[in-house]
């Protein structure tokens, strides 16, 4: 009698200890196949170097469309489908340029060029381009304090990108706001155009734009991001109290917009194909670069999971959608659409993932979940320490599975790399193939593939 309740005490842990003895074996044998497989860094090459920047409505984007449904095909998918969504078209129109003017101690007007790039989905400066004198703010405070002196002014926001934060995304968080509606801001007290410090800490003098927003009620005025160099010049100048006259030349406008699609592909459930597990990138990058970081990575990932799944012959409980997403730059009508259309279809979803924080070395999953279902991921880290992930911590998911997240109301994660390097390339002209290490790229599928396979598995 005493065998058979020590027995019945032990049963629990040692079917425990079997199952983490098969989760790591299965999980071994997705991380031997990605690492051994070409497959990534080919993909990720045709991304980048055979199509290249995919802003949505350019005909890149639908270039990469057709690749991303037949790279998913190539990988196994059991059904591709182009979602179709409208998406926003802005082009940049010419080469952005711009140059500064001040008078040197002997009266002489000297004039310096400085590197900018338009942000995305400014308006365009005209031909003669717009000539005013500069005013520096450090905040909106600051900016409310000037709004007297800023009619037919050129604004520039030089605010840090705060040094402080080891998590680098906690500084872009705090600081992208000058960016996104910082025109409009200024537009209110009169500004015709606004400069805006690079959401960077590099060392280069590469300018990064991003996506602005205009709000309706105040005049659209271009708006151009500054590489960190010049703006260190012209902060060196204002410091000395010299007046700057900047002269800006920008082209960008909106075209009437485009069809584009999410590029679905699926693995069906083998034992509750109703309920749906989201994994994805954005197809989408701006124009100036390859989109290799942003999200090249991610995308390649996505299709990395899905062809290791199907080479090791993996039959998951639930269905599973590969989902490269359209648009999430400069509208995010990519993951929009998915979710109505989820609601709509009247389906099932359980937990969403995403890739969009770059292909460097995995540390960890942000997720936005209760405690207790963070607590049931958190028992699961010994299975991904051999791989690079240590921590599952509070935070949000990636922007484009952030509305079918808030439709259901379901956890939902993101891969969280070493952030230390993705914003010397985010929208920057170096965000290339080269600047990619593809193993570290593979490493992070390898923890997304792991993460699936429990939760499918598991539950959460």
């Amino acid at each position: 009698m005493k065998k058979l309740v020590v027995l019945a005490l032990l049963m629990p842990a040692l079917i425990y200890a079997q199952d983490y003895v098969n989760d790591s074996v299965f999980i071994r044998q997705v991380s031997d196949n990605i690492l051994t497989s070409r497959t990534a860094y080919n993909n990720l090459f045709h991304l980048t170097k055979k199509i290249g920047g995919r802003l949505a409505g350019s005909p890149q984007m639908k270039m990469a469309e057709k690749w991303g449904a037949q790279a998913l095909e190539q990988a196994g998918a059991d059904k591709v489908t182009l979602q179709q969504c409208m998406v926003p078209h802005w082009v940049r129109g010419g080469k952005d340029k711009a140059s500064v003017a001040y008078k040197t101690s002997d009266g002489k007007v000297k004039t310096i060029p400085i590197n900018v790039l338009a942000l995305g989905n400014s308006v365009g400066s005209g031909p003669k381009g717009i000539k005013a004198q500069v005013v520096r703010v450090h905040s909106f405070d600051e900016l409310e304090e000037k709004k007297d002196e800023l009619k037919g002014k050129i604004v520039f926001y030089s605010v840090p990108f705060e040094e402080d934060f080891v998590e680098t995304s906690n500084a872009y968080g705090k600081n992208v706001i000058y960016r996104a509606v910082g025109a409009s801001r200024a537009a209110k007290y009169g500004a015709v155009a606004v400069l805006v410090r690079s959401m960077t800490h590099s060392v280069d003098n590469n300018p990064h734009t991003g996506s602005l927003r205009y709000l309706d009620s105040f005049p659209k005025i271009p708006a151009a991001a500054v590489g960190l160099r010049d703006v260190e010049k012209l902060d060196s100048l204002l410091n000395e109290g010299k007046a700057i006259t900047a002269h800006l030349f920008t082209y960008g406008k909106m075209l009437p917009d485009e069809v584009g699609h999410n590029v679905i592909g699926e693995i069906k459930g083998s034992g509750q194909p109703e309920k749906i597990i989201t994994v994805g990138g954005h197809l989408d990058s701006w124009d100036v670069n390859e989109g290799a970081t942003d999200d090249g990575a991610g995308i390649v990932q996505t299709i990395e999971i899905l062809r290791a799944f199907k080479a090791l012959g993996y039959k998951p409980k639930c269905t599973i959608r590969f989902v490269l997403f359209a648009n999430e730059e400069n509208g995010l009508r990519g993951g929009t659409k998915y979710a109505e259309e989820a609601k709509a279809n009247n389906e099932t979803h359980v937990f969403a993932l995403e890739s969009d924080a770059g292909g460097f070395t995995p540390r960890g999953f942000s997720i936005a979940a209760t405690q207790e279902k963070l607590d049931k991921l958190k028992s699961w880290l010994a299975l991904f320490q051999p791989y690079g992930v240590t921590d599952f911590m509070v935070g949000g998911g990636g922007a484009d599975i952030g509305p079918v997240a808030e439709a259901y109301k379901i956890p939902y994660g993101e891969l969280r790399p070493d952030s230390q390097r993705y914003f010397d390339v985010h929208h920057a002209v170096n965000d290339v193939l080269e600047n990619v290490n593809i193993r570290e790229l593979k490493l992070g599928a390898i923890n997304m593939a792991a993460l699936l396979y429990l939760v499918d598995k598991y539950g959460i």
